[in-house]
């Protein structure tokens, strides 16, 4: 049963896409868009088959890839623990409430200049964008599914003989475990959103980096095939985190 659901989630997913690229190619037949500027996608997708097979475009990717990991990650961490903290103490949240306040609605991007300044050019003014960028969806929901833990789970914990200090982990944790997943795939988004910007921006190397060598070179093909590449590896990446919320909240309602 849990089979076909997938499936047919699947095929349902692929429709909008399908029905884009149709969109797409028919701009390009009907004439609407000139090919030198929105070429078809068969040759778009061509193209991205052929830059897969070449080393230096696997490198591109790694190099994506690499920054996009470690700036979640960081994000993940540093989300998930100040969250937590937050959520168990007064004084922490006294703190951290004023300063996500003032810098949660404030575009990261626009710290990058400040980041390469201090940081340079190399992978951790990028990292550090992304970690930046990623942490407050996550933090928020971490704090907002501690917060809404039924205070009977503790209550009962606690009747059980569970530490105090354990309380927070082996209690609170789990329980707030689907809305951190769902900060974390939020994170996620934001991040191949992040760091393919700030490739763009200044880099030497990324997926970024292709399309703006692309654009100056006026090769159009080149330009829409980073495009797709970090679409594809958006998707491939909240699949696998979707998987993940899956196998880890197995055990809850509705998942």
């Amino acid at each position: 049963m849990n089979a076909r659901v997938v499936t047919n989630d699947i095929l349902i997913g692929l429709v909008p896409i399908a029905l884009l690229i149709a969109v797409w190619q028919g701009l390009v037949s009907f004439g609407y868009a000139p090919a030198t500027l929105l070429p078809p996608p068969g040759l778009v997708f061509v193209r991205l088959l052929e830059q897969l097979t070449t080393v230096t475009f696997e490198q591109e990717i790694a190099a994506t890839l690499f920054r996009l990991f470690a700036g979640f990650a960081i994000a993940v961490v540093l989300g998930v623990s100040i969250g937590l903290a937050a959520s168990a103490s007064p004084a922490v949240n006294a703190v951290v409430r004023p300063i996500v306040r003032v810098l949660a609605p404030l575009p990261k991007v626009a710290l990058y200049p400040a980041l390469l300044l201090l940081l340079g050019f190399g992978h951790e003014s990028k990292i550090t964008l992304v970690a930046a960028d990623a942490l407050f969806p996550i933090l928020l929901s971490t704090y907002y599914g501690a917060s809404t833990v039924e205070q009977k789970l503790v209550w009962s914990a606690m009747a059980a003989g569970t530490p105090p200090r354990e309380i927070l982990f082996k209690v609170v944790l789990p329980a707030a475990m689907p809305s951190i997943l769902t900060g974390c795939r939020i994170g996620l988004v934001i991040s191949c959103i992040v760091v393919f910007l700030a490739e763009m921006i200044t880099s030497t190397d990324g997926l970024g980096h292709v399309l703006v060598t692309a654009a100056r070179t006026f090769q159009a093909v080149d330009m829409f095939v980073p495009l797709i590449t970090i679409s594809l590896l958006g998707l491939i990446l909240n699949g696998a985190l979707e998987a993940l919320r899956a196998y880890l909240l197995r055990g809850f309602p509705d998942v």
